[in-house]
């Protein structure tokens, strides 16, 4: 058995003891370990400032060293996400559903843990508290690996997180790192021990995970989001709409990387938001129509890209049928937005596009697990089942069925000695 094999084991043997803890072992761990950030802050920031320098080193994109720093302001963050949590209803063992199959046989669908998450994210460290906090008050285990980016991040965050946990009565190997390759290659294959893989990046590397594993996989694909700005739009909104979704943070999946234009208003909008992108910095990719209003765009060399930088497409359409079809056929499922003033062309926009998450004059970026109140995310699920949109507690549980009778037998049932009643009771 190798090192990895045996720590998955490890981490299928804690999630049995994992699904039945109490709320307030797991709110008492999730707070000792918001105190353990903090107590070893100086750790942390050390820790961060060497994989901080190897990215200044390496020339690792300037939206991606964002990402990577993890400093006082991080903290303060993570150690609030953690408390917060506490706040939230247990999600385990909630009562579902219930009927009554016989007058003294009930059924009841119980919330229960996954088991054992295997999780794979970018080099943002404080993904790594979010997505350990959000399985530890889920009541899974879990086996985590981060970008090699931020590899010397990640091990202190783990090693707080993991003795704090323990003290505070979490089962010993609960959670555990993966620090390399043949780690993610070896976990692919251990469909005994892991539940589920949730993979965050790229299209193609969700994908590459689905084909080498028997394992479920949740797939958290890139994030093409759009805005669109209808005719009716209001356009002080649109541009503040449009600034907010594609500045406020460039380097996050759910950061607006297509912008939408009606014809309708495009010579007059264009010049206004071209202005307000460029005091932005933002390098503008626009259509042949676009160009034609603003000679000094790029050109789009695939509409279906995730820019996760200072750049966007801009794509001016007949009106709102192309623009959903747009949408529908070149976006990731993700997250799309309208601007608009014309409720009936919203609630068209918001039903028809085929995406997890749909807005009406709001910001892409409102796109979050945390914003929705749902205590942090695991990551953006753009696939349609189990979970969808922002991974919160909800989408790490699932259910069982329980059935209380009184020596029931079925043979009763089957020669008309007795009916089911089916009454709805929850």
């Amino acid at each position: 058995m190798t090192d990895f094999e045996r720590r998955a084991s490890e981490a299928k043997t804690a999630s049995f003891a994992m699904a039945v803890l109490k709320t307030e072992v797991k709110n008492a761990a999730l707070l000792k370990i918001a105190d353990a950030l903090t107590a070893n802050q100086e750790k942390i920031f050390s820790a961060n400032q060497i994989d901080m320098q190897k990215a200044k080193e390496t020339d690792l994109p300037m939206p991606l060293q964002k990402r990577l720093l993890f400093d006082e302001k991080k903290l303060r963050e993570v150690t609030a996400g953690l408390s917060s949590l506490t706040t939230l209803p247990d999600p385990v063992g909630k009562e579902l559903m219930k009927t009554e199959m016989d007058d003294d046989l009930i059924l009841t669908r119980v919330s229960c843990p996954i088991g054992v998450l295997g999780i794979i994210f970018e080099s943002r460290p404080d993904a790594l508290v979010q997505i350990a906090s959000l399985a530890l008050k889920s009541g899974n285990s879990c086996c985590l690996k981060g970008g090699s980016e931020a590899a010397n991040t990640n091990r202190v965050l783990f090693e707080v997180i993991k003795e704090a946990s323990e003290e505070a009565g979490l089962p010993n190997g609960w959670i555990t790192l993966m620090e390399t390759r043949n780690d993610v290659a070896e976990m692919l294959l251990l469909d005994q021990y892991i539940d589920l893989i949730i993979p965050r990046g790229s299209n193609s590397f969700v994908q590459y995970i689905m084909q080498h594993s028997s394992i479920p996989v949740m797939g958290h694909a890139d994030g093409v989001c759009h805005l669109y700005i209808h005719e009716k739009a209001d356009e002080a909104m649109a541009l503040s709409i449009a600034v907010d979704s594609k500045t406020q943070y460039v380097a996050v999946c759910n950061a607006c990387e297509t912008i939408l234009v009606d014809e309708s208003i495009a010579k007059d909008f264009l010049p206004k938001l071209s202005k307000a992108l460029s005091e932005k910095t933002v390098e503008i990719h626009g259509c042949e129509k676009t160009k034609a209003i603003l000679p000094d765009v790029l050109p789009v060399e695939e509409w279906h890209h995730e820019y996760l930088d200072y750049k966007v497409s801009i794509k001016v359409v007949s009106g709102l049928e192309e623009a959903i079809g747009h949408i529908n056929k070149y976006g990731s499922g993700h997250t799309e937005s309208i601007v608009t003033s014309d409720a009936s062309a919203a609630e068209e926009f918001m039903n028809r596009v085929a995406s997890g998450n749909a807005f009406w004059n709001c910001s892409t970026r409102f796109s979050d697990g945390f914003r929705y109140g749902f205590g942090a995310e695991v990551g953006i699920s753009t696939s349609k089942l189990h979970a969808r949109g922002p991974v919160g507690l909800e989408g790490l549980v699932t259910y069982k069925y329980k059935v209380v009778g009184h020596g029931n037998i079925v043979a009763d049932y089957a020669n008309g000695t007795r009916h089911f009643t089916h009454k709805h009771i929850l």
